[in-house]
């Protein structure tokens, strides 16, 4: 019985260890935040939705990538939808195209019917 216990009592502290590794570990997402600038953090997010399980791949690559210093400099999100497309990821992305006019957004199909 003192054995079992003894078993069960190193499992949990192996769990523990392995649980305070995973908080003290950078996420690969963290480290991609870092380099991303503008509004290349939509467009990583458009990319997993589309691609998720590309992007699974793909994510601890380019992290990796980075703390190896290969990807020093940020990347701004023309930068990374050119990478994205140069693997072969053909993202799409909702345009919509409104003028302002009166201090308020109009869409072109609110602005033809007005006329």
């Amino acid at each position: 019985m003192q054995r079992h216990l003894l078993a069960k009592k190193s499992e949990q502290e192996k769990s523990r260890a392995e649980q305070d590794q995973q908080k003290e570990k950078p996420q690969p997402r963290d480290i991609l935040k870092k380099i991303f600038v503008g509004r290349a953090m939509e467009v990583w997010d458009m990319a997993w939705r589309q691609y998720p399980e590309v992007m699974k791949r793909l994510e601890p690559d380019l992290a990796r990538l980075v703390l190896l210093g290969e990807v020093d400099e940020s990347l701004d999100e023309s930068q990374l939808l050119t990478i994205l497309r140069a693997i072969g990821l053909k993202l799409r992305f909702d345009v919509k195209i409104r003028i302002l006019e009166d201090g308020k957004y109009k869409t072109i199909s609110e602005k033809l019917k007005e006329k």
